[in-house]
């Protein structure tokens, strides 16, 4: 049998690779793993299904199964950094993401993708308070609740790449509901009220809004001790918890902070170029958080913060969340909960996530590499924090 795939012919009854026409000599345990991967592409084969079949059930070492990976990569022309022909699905296995044919026979067929939400659909509530909060769906499927940052724009977030993927990936399987919370994006600005128990009640409010009477719940940054607070007040509402890069106290409520919230230097950052991708207080504001984002994601999140939340109202809403406080709930949260933290983010430190972890009951952390309080798709890491949120 010979099998075409991206410039390489293999063929299985010569024990021969060719790549784009010249001999490519691999070794046999190289050359079964490349088979094993073309005879399945589309599909991840897992590294218990690559030991029995390459090694008859053998122990072998993850540096030896990571060998013939790379090895297999380099035959093919790809890298461990592109991917671009077999690709690593972290803690799943390995997947050829290139079609095969079978030459003389039929392409082999790719798996359909999840179809893509192409539209949301935006609504409006009010909260007990008054307060008018915008939400959006999109998706298909059982629900699920995303309560994101403290600065989103239901509407702008939608049209970035950096958040579609996220959106897409959720929505794939689930009805997802996300909102913009009071004073941000398309909800109602200038709120009276910034206390912890109105973004509680808000929370509420979208839920029922949307008929979500029991979902799990993901909540990132200020809304971990929304979401802690929320279950604990709200028995029997969410199903499951996520975490990420979330905390109980912020930055005001612990131990060590300023005494005055107005010589935070985050603080103080955001008093000039909000919003302004070119502006360096702005650029050094944001490292402070996503230190490892790329030039073209900072310049895009700078420029959606700036849409999502007026300049002279950041700097209060700002102090108003390093304020939040909701140790007191933490051992109330009755439901599964998964904390996903960065080690090394400077704003947010995993002994946050450790000091939470603590007290849920039964609460599981995964800490993971990386320095940014939000996941974005570029984080070596996306993957593997996609799929346990999943």
């Amino acid at each position: 049998m010979r099998l075409s795939f991206s410039g390489c012919v293999l063929d299985t009854d010569a024990y021969r690779l060719t790549r784009d026409g010249t001999d490519v000599p691999v070794e046999p345990q190289v050359f079964d793993v490349i088979r094993l991967l073309a005879h399945n592409a589309g599909r991840v084969v897992s590294k218990d299904q690559l030991i029995e079949d390459i090694w008859q059930g053998r122990i072998v070492s993850e540096a030896t199964i990571s060998a013939r990976i790379s090895a297999a990569r380099s035959a093919v022309g790809d890298t461990g950094e592109a991917q671009a022909i077999i690709h690593t699905v972290i803690r799943r296995g390995f997947e050829m993401v290139v079609p095969v044919e079978e030459i003389g026979g039929d392409p082999k067929p790719k798996p359909a993708a999840a179809p893509k939400p192409d539209r949301q659909k935006i609504r409006y509530t009010v909260s007990p308070d008054g307060t008018q909060l915008a939400y959006a769906t999109s998706g298909d499927g059982p629900p699920l609740m995303l309560a994101g940052h403290h600065i989103t724009h239901l509407e702008v977030n939608w049209q970035s790449q950096i958040w579609r993927s996220i959106f897409d990936r959720l929505g794939s399987d689930h009805t997802l509901t996300r909102f913009d919370i009071r004073g941000s994006g398309l909800s109602q600005a200038n709120p009276d009220n910034q206390e912890l128990e109105a973004y509680v009640a808000d929370m509420l409010a979208v839920a029922d809004a949307a008929g979500m009477d029991q979902f799990p719940l993901i909540a990132n940054l200020q809304a971990g001790p929304v979401a802690v607070r929320f279950i604990a007040e709200n028995p029997g509402r969410v199903t499951k918890l996520i975490l990420h890069c979330a905390y109980a106290r912020g930055r005001a409520a612990r131990e060590g902070a300023p005494s005055d919230q107005a010589s935070d230097p985050s603080i103080a950052l955001l008093q000039e170029g909000w919003g302004n991708p070119d502006n360096g207080y702005m650029r050094a504001w944001l490292s402070m958080f996503l230190p490892l984002v790329t030039p073209e994601e900072a310049s895009d999140l700078i420029t959606q913060f700036g849409a999502a939340c007026h300049p002279e109202e950041i700097a209060e809403k700002r102090k108003a969340i390093d304020r939040f406080d909701a140790t007191e709930y933490l051992a109330r949260v009755d439901v599964p909960t998964l904390i996903i933290h960065p080690r090394s983010a400077a704003a947010h430190p995993l002994s946050e996530a450790q000091f939470m972890a603590a007290r849920i009951p039964d609460a599981e952390l995964m800490p993971v590499e990386g320095a940014n309080v939000i996941m974005l798709p570029s984080d070596p890491t996306w993957s593997e924090q996609m799929d346990a949120i999943m």
